[in-house]
């Protein structure tokens, strides 16, 4: 090899290898002082998106458990009036029972009756007073109240919707309905088309035309309908979702998500909105629902089985309450017909109270479900990002040692490199 001085080939090599050196030892430090061995990207990509996902699903869980726990203090106020409603409806019992003997006179039996109706007022006043964070309990919305736990993603969720029954001395308890759980649902292909598969999918902000029609048969077998109105993707769905009925909620999704398969018209990336139906009193009707921005032909319900996993209370056609407010003691016939109201009455509280018990017991193991969830996919995103000390430590030593020994030989490659001064004097 001649010896030169226009490039310094060893000096290069030592500087490239140290600037390598020096890298390394950055990210190790990084490593260690942050806990995480991927801080970025280049770290590892993969690893970060799942790292990412987990932390996703992590969080949602851990709002979950609060989520869970929030209803079950919302079951509780309710089951606590209820229970003082049952030590109401008791007193009642003995000042009928009293009354019915026939061994009062009329003003103790008008004295018992200005007592039964403080009672039914009670009863009143607490159905309409009793509330969750400044919100009435007992408003028999048939919509109920949402109670969403999940890890973020729709296969991992759940809704445990709960009802609460109206409250007052005409309606008091309830009985007969059933609990219900459903994932079915239905999803409208807003990217359907009439001949081939469209290229463009369908958008939260396309607008639309026409309509769905929700028709509700009624536990008496009447039916009402409801028609949406909303002329883009986005506010249908929250319209959908606004109209409080029982059982039926609205996302945007894909073809793929649902399970529809794919076809000479479809695709499974194809856009739509995926309505949850787990009442089975619920009908959706396709009212020609047209995406416009799409310039989509024709759209078409599906049958899905991805819906939400939704427990629901479905009131039955032999639903029962009772009506006290036509009740009083001002004779012993009204004392004994009272009486007849009145035990049932408190059956049908006791139901109600049951259903609120069961609801309280799913909540409670949901909350454990989740709870187990979130500690395993916590342990899963430690064991992918979390340093290795020892390793971390190990490898400290190693660039450090790397990184004298580079600075050694770069000064030795410069200093050799001058030896040719020598050759001139």
């Amino acid at each position: 090899m001649a010896l030169g001085v226009l490039n310094n080939i060893s000096a290069l090599y030592a500087e490239n290898s140290l600037n390598n050196t020096n890298n390394s030892l950055q990210q190790v430090l990084q490593q260690l002082s942050s806990g995480s061995q991927i801080n970025s990207g280049s770290d590892d990509a993969a690893g970060l998106s799942l790292i990412n996902g987990l932390q996703a699903n992590s969080t949602a869980l851990t709002q979950s458990s609060t989520n869970a726990a929030e209803g079950v203090g919302l079951l509780q106020v309710a089951d606590g009036a209820l229970s003082q409603v049952t030590n109401l409806l008791n007193r009642a019992v003995t000042l009928a029972t009293e009354t019915a003997n026939g061994t009062l006179n009329t003003t103790q039996e008008a004295a018992a009756n200005q007592e039964y109706q403080s009672i039914l007022s009670e009863v009143n006043d607490i159905g309409s007073t009793t509330t969750y964070n400044s919100q009435q309990v007992f408003t028999g919305a048939a919509a109920g109240t949402n109670i969403y736990t999940g890890d973020s993603s729709t296969a991992g969720s759940s809704i445990d919707n709960l009802y609460f029954a109206p409250l007052s001395s005409t309606t008091v308890g309830d009985s007969g309905g059933t609990v219900v759980q459903s994932s079915s649902g239905q999803f409208v292909d807003l990217s359907l088309a009439a001949t081939s598969v469209l290229t463009t999918a369908a958008q939260a902000s396309d607008t639309v035309t026409g309509n769905l029609v929700f028709t509700i048969t009624n536990p008496d077998a009447t039916t009402s309908t409801i028609t949406t109105t909303a002329t883009t993707v986005s506010g249908l769905i929250s319209e959908i979702n606004k109209d409080g009925i029982a059982g039926v909620t609205a996302s945007l999704t894909t073809a793929g998500a649902v399970g529809d398969p794919a076809g000479a018209t479809t695709a499974l990336a194809d856009t739509g909105i995926l309505i949850s139906n787990t009442n089975g009193s619920v009908a959706i009707a396709d009212g020609t629902l047209l995406d416009t921005t799409t310039a989509e032909a024709a759209t078409s319900l599906f049958a899905s089985t991805k819906a939400t996993e939704t427990i629901s209370y479905q009131r039955g056609a032999n639903e029962a309450t009772s009506d006290l407010a036509a009740t009083d003691l001002t004779s012993q016939g009204n004392a004994q017909t009272a009486l007849t109201t009145l035990n049932a009455a408190i059956s049908n509280v006791a139901a109600q109270r049951g259903y609120l018990g069961a609801q309280v017991n799913t909540l409670d193991a949901v909350s454990q479900v989740v709870n187990t969830q979130q500690e395993n996919i916590t342990s899963a995103q430690n064991a992918v990002q979390a340093t290795d000390y020892a390793a971390a430590t190990t490898a400290l030593s190693k660039y450090e040692i790397l990184s004298q020994t580079g600075i050694s030989a770069l000064a030795q490659a410069n200093s050799i490199q001058q030896e040719v001064t020598k050759l001139l004097q």
